[in-house]
């Protein structure tokens, strides 16, 4: 049997989540949405829509991370080495 080049299409709905931060944590996404806010010249970001990009952003630039998500077989034999 031929293998196709596309597979099942994963599910991205979004998840929503309930996070708890420290304060200071909390203080520190409202100073970094007004760093975007003075950079970009547009209103100030809300502080939780910047979660997703920063965890995704980390995930994505942590070699070790990659590395064992690469060599981790993932559930339904898909091939995490052409994910990104």
């Amino acid at each position: 049997m031929t293998k196709l080049k596309l597979s099942a299409i994963p599910d991205d709905r979004p998840v929503k989540i309930t996070l708890e931060l420290p304060a200071p944590v909390f203080r520190d996404l409202q100073s970094y949405a007004e760093a975007i806010a003075l950079e970009s010249q547009q209103p100030a970001p809300d502080p939780a829509k910047l979660i997703a990009p920063m965890v995704a952003r980390f995930m994505a630039t942590d070699k070790a991370f990659r590395k064992v998500r690469n060599e981790t077989p993932r559930p339904g034999g898909r091939d995490r080495a052409n994910q990104p």
